[in-house]
């Protein structure tokens, strides 16, 4: 396509999204009840911590256990990352990385007791001992390398606990994703209690990237699971902060009115007692964070996703313009049409984003928040997943937009690839990625970040988008 042709396209985009972009007016919340969990259900548990399982489906755990569902948990670190935490409970203060590999070990210890108090037993539960902190770069970066990554307080790059299942393991993605399929394959959950892609904290977001990396490469071999994920970490929520058994978990407001689908399980006065007692197990954590921690011991748990995107390939021209994601319209001598639905309307100044796929190119359209629209940045993730390419071989690519400038990365590395076009005026941002180099996918893992000059403006947490 010329860059004149482009530009033509553009323009008819901007009419036609116009027009059907009005803002509607808020819509309430419906949390819907989780389903029953019953005896045939096989539940895992992926926690990014030792203390994660607890704060989010601690009720989840009991309910298993009482209609006598099968239970697993893995935890993807050891948590030996939070120094704040280490320097109030051990009461000093030491660099040594010995000392956070035994941080690790108490966490580990503190889990077991935790988890023996809801009723599993050791034997149900597995430590990956991968990098506190370090994960999501490990998924993004650290794959078909020689030299894995390093962790910045214990300085290792390979799993230091000789207790955990990948003892000695590379700090690199294919060990992460190899440990993962072996769980899965054998203990073959029906369901998957798994952290949000809309969590903050990066750990959260990787177990997250990995589960649906893994399951894509297991999909002929495993019956689908039920996935729901579990939001811990999200700025200012939940409030009130403190001990308060009498409310309610609600979903961020910044997530209210979004497709996320909420859901919610109601425990009953004994397992919120528990739970209660479960998080006070973490004594590491909550010596210097139980305000916060004990803000989840309420009278339900929430989970909830972002929907599958389905993306037409299209078909542009002078005569057939691109349909994005969120908007349908029938177009004169147009005879592809995608009819979508739409992703997440941000409420108060935030903009929307949609998504289209045309001429073998991602587009990608953000439209700005009214405070953002002299000093927008943006970065966006497109990790593209491929049925016939291992996801090892397949490109983790990053954009930094600034103004009307873009930089492209491939894990570490900066890359110059053509094709890739970024347009750019006072209301609206649209960037053009070839599906080459996203390495032709199956579907995308993507997430945008927006910000004020340098500062972090919002987050949109990862979703899944499928290429027809």
């Amino acid at each position: 396509m010329s860059k004149k042709l482009f530009l033509i396209l553009l323009f008819s985009i901007f009419g036609v999204i116009k027009a059907y972009s009005a803002p509607q007016p808020p819509q309430s919340t419906q949390i819907n009840k989780l389903e029953p969990i019953e005896r045939k259900d096989r539940i895992l548990i992926l926690t990014p911590h030792p203390d994660d399982e607890a704060i989010g489906c601690a009720g989840i755990i009991q309910e298993a256990l009482k209609v006598g569902a099968k239970v697993q948990i893995v935890y993807l670190t050891n948590g030996d990352h939070n120094q704040i935490a280490f320097i109030v409970y051990e009461k000093r203060l030491t660099l040594r990385k010995t000392e956070f590999i035994h941080m690790g070990e108490v966490r580990r210890k503190e889990a077991i007791t935790a988890m023996k108090l809801l009723g599993l037993n050791e034997k149900n539960l597995i430590f990956l001992g991968y990098p506190d902190f370090g994960t999501f770069t490990i998924f993004s970066q650290y794959w078909q390398t020689q030299r894995p990554f390093k962790s910045l307080l214990t300085r290792l790059s390979s799993v230091p606990y000789k207790e955990n299942l990948s003892f000695g393991a590379p700090y690199i993605g294919e060990s992460i994703l190899s440990d993962l399929k072996k769980v899965l394959s054998s203990f073959k959950p029906t369901k998957i209690f798994i952290s949000h892609p809309a969590d903050v904290n990066v750990d959260h977001k990787a177990f997250y990237l990995f589960l649906r990396i893994a399951l894509g490469d297991l999909e002929k071999e495993l019956p689908r699971p039920k996935i729901y994920p579990y939001l811990i970490h999200h700025v200012g929520w939940p409030l009130p902060r403190r001990y308060h058994p009498e409310l309610s978990l609600e979903p961020p407001e910044e997530l209210l009115n979004t497709e996320i689908n909420w859901m919610e399980f109601k425990l009953g006065p004994e397992q919120l007692k528990k739970k209660y007692k479960a998080i006070l197990c973490y004594k590491s954590q909550t010596e210097s964070s139980a305000f916060y921690l004990l803000s989840f011991a309420r009278q339900n748990e929430l989970f909830g996703d972002y929907p599958e995107i389905e993306l037409e390939k299209q078909v542009s021209s002078k005569e057939k313009t691109v349909s994005f994601f969120g908007f349908s319209h029938m177009f004169a001598d147009s005879s592809i049409i995608a009819t979508l639905g739409d992703l997440n309307n941000f409420i108060k100044d935030r903009g929307r984003v949609s998504y289209a796929v045309a001429d073998n190119f991602l587009f990608i359209r953000i439209e700005k928040p009214e405070a953002l629209k002299h000093r927008f940045n943006t970065q966006l993730y497109l990790f593209g997943y491929s049925y016939k390419t291992p996801f090892a071989q397949m490109p983790k690519i990053r954009i930094i937009t600034k103004h009307n400038k873009f930089r492209i990365f491939d894990g570490r590395k900066m890359i110059k690839p053509e094709g890739v076009y970024l347009e750019f005026n006072a209301n609206v941002s649209i960037l053009k990625v070839p599906l080459q180099i996203l390495g032709e996918p199956n579907f995308i893992l993507t997430s945008i970040k927006t910000h004020r000059a340098v500062l972090p403006f919002d987050t949109m947490g990862f979703c899944r988008i499928y290429i027809k």
